[in-house]
């Protein structure tokens, strides 16, 4: 009997090992994320295969095709006018930080149709409350369009007063239309927006999906948040709809994040982006405009502000990860400081590399990350991170003034970035995110003042800090930087 027992569990064993070769295999995945979701599926036989099927699937190619069709928009056109443009090398002295970034722009133009934009007004809102009644009061002044997309919207009391504002603009004739991501609003049913849906406006998840009970996914969720008025007015950046993004939840205390409002062409990227992931998930009511200066989604800003920018978004429809990409530029271009804030800080080996080679060259590295955790794994290879970085000189900060979620970077005090991507895996190859690039001095000398009154809130965390954790608290953080690649 006891023979008989050994061997079914070894022939339970061998179709695991064989089932996690093939599982893991059967989809092109780079090594480190292969190795993890080995370890996961051979030490967890069974379990393993009921967390990939959460975590580990892939987007299927006819999902991801529509968005990888920028063409429809005749973006390929706008760019390939604007690479000449850039060739003449014909800068202003307004445009000085731009000509210094030339090789930065030309890469997100050749890889992402990220065409710069000059002459914009930009403003920098860090605490929730007022970015939503700043959204609410432009949207209350919409004439012809509406369009929103954010990871979360929750239903409870700043989801319901904005969808109760979307209702009256769509009874007004507005055209509205909403995108979510059903993971993100777990909790948020579809028949949430039902009375908008009859009332002409339009709200969908993300790709169609139809709940999150029925899309066993974790992975390659649309994470981005953009707001889009009348294509004059649009907004990006790390909040979320909901009451905890307010500072409401005991749990998190005040909620620390940065968003952009945006004024002048630099909407167009936003407005591309919604249209491009609009057209993914409503196939039969698809946004047919072309990009085209003038038009009813694109209309001719009147502005002048002093922001160049750039808009790029990163995704698993994405064959190079841009946002990464954008980082690495500017901590290879940073002469004088590099400061990052993130809430979750899971770095691949090349940005890893790169801090530390910043660090170790006489370069300011500061990071700051979050004192408390929202999700436990993730905080836990943060925290390993943030000892790994210290060790190289890199000063790292606990936020300690309730959760910071700002996703920022700023270089040299001259370029910077704002958006929704965190420094992890998960937004480098993952999900679906979007950025503003920022190549303005004004800009970045706000976001490094803004930079040094959070450190007035926050502690620094010294290697000898990190070396006095207990060593099941060591374990933990090393067990989950193993996992890092699929955290």
């Amino acid at each position: 009997m006891f023979q008989i027992i050994k061997d079914i569990i070894y022939i339970i064993l061998i179709l695991n090992i064989i089932g996690a070769v093939y599982t893991v295999f059967r989809q092109r995945r780079d090594i480190a994320a292969t190795w993890a979701w080995l370890l996961v599926l051979f030490f967890l036989p069974g379990v393993g295969f009921v967390i990939y099927a959460f975590v580990g699937r892939k987007l299927p190619e006819n999902k991801l095709f529509p968005l990888k069709s920028k063409t429809r928009l005749q973006l390929d056109q706008v760019m390939e006018h604007q690479r000449r443009e850039l060739k003449k090398n014909e800068f202003t002295a307004a445009d000085q930080v731009v000509k210094d970034s030339e090789r930065m722009v030309q890469f997100f133009t050749k890889t992402d149709y990220s065409f710069l934009n000059r002459r914009n007004e930009v403003q920098i809102i860090t605490d929730g409350n007022e970015l939503f009644d700043d959204i609410f009061a432009e949207i209350k002044k919409a004439k012809k369009h509406i369009h929103v997309e954010f990871y979360t919207i929750y239903d409870d009391q700043i989801g319901n007063q904005l969808r109760e504002l979307l209702e009256e603009k769509a009874r007004e004739g507005v055209e509205v239309k909403v995108l979510w991501d059903s993971w993100g609003s777990l909790g948020t049913k579809r028949s949430f927006f039902k009375k908008l849906n009859e009332l002409g406006g339009e709200a969908y998840p993300f790709l169609g999906t139809r709940s999150a009970l029925t899309d066993f996914r974790l992975n390659f969720r649309d994470h981005r948040k953009i707001v889009v008025i009348d294509g004059k007015i649009g907004y990006v950046g790390g909040f979320n709809v909901g009451d905890q993004y307010l500072g409401r939840k005991k749990k998190f205390g005040y909620w620390r994040d940065t968003h952009l409002k945006i004024i002048g062409s630099g909407v167009y990227g936003l407005q591309s982006r919604f249209i491009l992931d609009w057209n993914a998930t409503d196939r039969k009511k698809q946004i047919v405009e072309e990009f085209k200066a003038g038009s009813v989604y694109f209309p001719v800003a009147e502005v002048k502000g002093n922001t160049s920018l750039q808009i790029v978004s990163n995704g698993p429809d994405s064959d190079i990860e841009k946002i990464k990409m954008g980082y690495l530029k500017m901590i290879h271009k940073a002469r004088e400081s590099v400061w990052i804030q993130s809430p979750y800080l899971i770095p691949d080996d090349s940005v890893l590399d790169a801090l530390r080679l910043a660090a170790t060259s006489g370069v300011d590295v500061r990071v700051m990350i979050p004192c408390m955790p929202d999700h436990a794994f993730v905080y836990r290879a943060t925290q390993y991170y943030a000892w790994q970085c210290a060790k190289w000189g890199i000063k790292v900060y606990y936020y300690n003034n309730g959760f910071i979620h700002a996703k920022t970077m700023v270089v040299d005090g001259k370029i910077s970035t704002v958006g929704s991507a965190n420094m992890d895996f998960r937004s480098f190859k993952l999900n679906f995110e979007v950025n503003a690039f920022m190549y303005d001095e004004n800009i970045a000398k706000q976001l490094q003042e803004i930079y040094e009154e959070d450190i007035k809130h926050s502690s620094l965390q010294t290697v000898a800090m990190f070396n006095k954790q207990s060593t099941w608290l060591k374990f933990k953080q090393t067990f989950s930087r193993l996992l890092s690649p699929i955290l």
